[in-house]
């Protein structure tokens, strides 16, 4: 498959890329950056539980490391490496622009977001997401918030017994009370093409509202009056495990997480332990 540097991307035009696209079908978009078994396992799951016509491209934000000699061994992902020639501001910052370039480079009818630390393990996973779109032209994105693995009881416990997260949002403007909002966010999600690109719209984050990668994307289309699916996060997690932050926990020196990693480690471990996560990454088979 076509292997690229961010150096010989040209973007396409929204009136050429909008009459090109091919329908029914979706590029499925994920960055890599350092984290070699999760990738792994991220696009063996893809792989093994995707029946919706695709194809996989992955953005690799400049990792040269195990990651990238992996990525570039498959055949079947297309591959653009990402190299900017300023340093960018912040992780989240690189995570917006690979998608954006994703985006760029999008042929078919749905761009679809998905984390490397996003695992699929339910067949009909992007056939569910596209079909909750349907078939209103006006139907822009799905896909949950957070898509939390933790237990049912921990998450309703932290909710309610949240108290800085209800002054914030008793005494707040409201500006900072929306950044708090629930939104689709880029764990796992479906875009409308064609509407990102009409809309001229992008996955950057937002330091002037503090919003995060695709936070302020949805609330554009919601604004301009495109409709949303936000699917609650149980059900979400029926089709796709999200192991949050693993990039940053995986690489706990480079983002300053030392503490935090080891508390995410344990929290993660049954899940890293898992016989579905573990048949994952050792099933060499689907690679090629």
């Amino acid at each position: 498959m076509e292997r690229r540097t961010v150096a010989q991307v040209r973007p396409l035009s929204v009136r050429k890329s909008m009459s090109n696209l091919v329908r029914g079908k979706a590029t499925i978009c994920v960055v890599n950056y350092k984290t070699p078994d999760m990738t792994r396992v991220c696009l063996r799951s893809v792989r093994k539980y995707t029946d919706y016509p695709h194809e996989v491209l992955v953005i690799d934000n400049d990792s040269r490391d195990a990651s990238l000699d992996y990525l570039k061994g498959l055949s079947w992902i297309r591959l653009v490496e990402r190299r900017p020639e300023v340093p960018d501001p912040s992780g989240a910052w690189a995570h917006g622009a690979a998608l954006d370039l994703g985006l760029s480079l999008c042929q078919t009818e749905f761009f679809v977001a998905l984390h490397s630390d996003a695992i699929v393990h339910q067949r009909g996973w992007l056939s569910y997401l596209i079909g909750c779109l349907g078939s209103d032209p006006a139907g822009a994105c799905c896909g949950g918030d957070k898509i939390e693995v933790k237990p049912l009881w921990r998450v309703l416990l932290k909710k309610v017994s949240d108290v800085k997260a209800l002054q914030r949002w008793l005494l707040a403007d409201p500006v900072v009370r929306r950044w708090y909002q629930p939104f689709v966010r880029t764990v796992c999600a479906v875009y409308r093409t064609e509407i990102l690109r009409r809309e001229r719209l992008s996955f950057q984050e937002d330091p002037t509202t503090r919003f995060t990668v695709g936070q302020k994307l949805y609330f554009d289309l919601r604004e301009r009056g495109y409709r949303t699916v936000m699917l609650p996060d149980r059900l979400a997690s029926t089709y796709v495990i999200h192991l949050a932050h693993a990039t940053q926990m995986l690489n706990a020196a480079e983002f300053g997480f030392g503490r935090v990693a080891r508390k995410w480690r344990r929290v993660m471990g049954p899940w890293l332990a898992s016989e579905s996560f573990r048949a994952l990454l050792q099933d060499d088979h689907l690679d090629h």
